[in-house]
């Protein structure tokens, strides 16, 4: 098999995208292997391994690659939503409210407001 390039991680971080988008995560998640070796420090390739995870059912990866998301970048809003429905998912609600509030707090759209249970009146 010819050596990867950056065009090649690309293409394959692409085509993983609209593996998601047609709800084929595992699919996904075998595209972006390759991807995240090549470029562990990119947080997009995080997330998108991240959301593969959480719908692929593997939560504990899934909370793994949020958490790192997160810890390089603590002001996105969706990594803060998208850590507190896998962490809902897997019956941690408390934990999962302080995300959802974070995550609402950053960004009052009305799903991140509805998850952090304030109500219906925006900020």
């Amino acid at each position: 098999m010819p050596e990867a390039t950056p065009e090649t991680h690309v293409i394959q971080f692409r085509a993983a995208e609209q593996l998601l988008a047609a709800r084929d995560p595992r699919g996904a998640l075998k595209l972006l292997e390759s991807v995240v070796a090549a470029f562990p420090e990119k947080t997009s390739v995080r997330l998108l391994r991240a959301r593969a995870f959480f719908l692929s059912a593997q939560l504990r990866a899934a909370e793994d690659e949020f958490r790192i998301v997160l810890e390089r970048e603590p002001d996105n809003s969706f990594a803060h939503y998208a850590l507190g429905r896998t962490l809902e998912r897997a019956g941690r609600d408390d934990e999962a409210l302080r995300h959802f509030r974070l995550a609402a707090a950053l960004d009052p759209r009305p799903d991140f407001w509805e998850a952090a249970r304030f109500g219906d009146h925006a900020a």
